[in-house]
């Protein structure tokens, strides 16, 4: 479901794809071939959000900020997640049930591990594995890190067509 709220509609590339059960609202733009899934929440109400090419938001995931966020190229972000940070640097992981909280800026290539919570405030640099509670530097992203990073988006592009071609 895609509304408008505060004068604001969303604006969804014409090759991405929106689940019917998803909730965009407010100031989002959503980039080429980017996907969001069922029980999704992207709520630009209270600040703008820019999401780039490629990226899969999947199911029952949130993204919300009080400040503009940018989510670059690529970026996959895993099941039931809660973002609620400023940026996200290209062709990162967010793994399942993670939480970034508010003001956290992640660069790019890192890999944030399943059910991590990234403190407000983080500044995680290019490169980083994060994990734990509260998550902290486990290492640097390696080739079969970025290995599966670049098959979770292909695997996602190639889902949404499907869904996108099915009307669903």
């Amino acid at each position: 479901m895609i509304r408008s709220v505060n004068g604001k509609t969303p604006v969804v590339a014409t090759t991405a794809f929106v689940s019917e059960v998803a909730y965009v609202i407010g100031d989002v733009v959503l980039g080429e071939g980017s996907s969001v899934w069922p029980g999704t929440v992207i709520r630009g109400d209270t600040g703008p959000i820019r999401i780039g090419r490629n990226v899969n938001v999947q199911d029952n995931s949130v993204l919300h900020a009080d400040v503009p966020q940018d989510i670059g190229d690529g970026v996959a972000i895993g099941h039931g997640c809660v973002v609620h940070c400023r940026s996200i640097g290209a062709h990162t992981l967010i793994g399942n049930n993670a939480t970034v909280l508010e003001d956290v800026e992640i660069g790019e290539d890192c890999v944030i591990g399943a059910n991590s919570v990234v403190p407000a405030g983080t500044k995680v640099p290019s490169g980083t594995v994060m994990m734990g509670v509260p998550a902290q530097p486990r290492g640097s992203v390696n080739e079969k890190h970025k290995a599966m990073i670049a098959r979770v988006e292909r695997n996602y592009l190639a889902r949404a067509k499907v869904f996108k071609e099915a009307g669903l």
